[in-house]
């Protein structure tokens, strides 16, 4: 029985998982933050060309 909990305590598969899934998060994390940032800016840009388009005539 102590060499299947000694295993247990020493087994690291499960923290290298937990870690590989906190580093998946962080960046899944930047991703969206870049996307909305850059959605803004592009967002901003055609609404400042729309702008300076003349009207069609009726």
């Amino acid at each position: 029985m102590k060499p299947t909990i000694k295993n247990l305590l020493c087994n690291e598969d499960g923290a290298t998982a937990l870690e590989y899934g906190l580093i998946a998060a962080l960046i899944a994390a930047v991703i969206v933050a870049a996307v909305t940032a850059l959605g803004i800016k592009v967002s901003d840009t055609f609404t400042f060309i729309d702008s300076k388009m003349p009207t069609p005539a009726p």
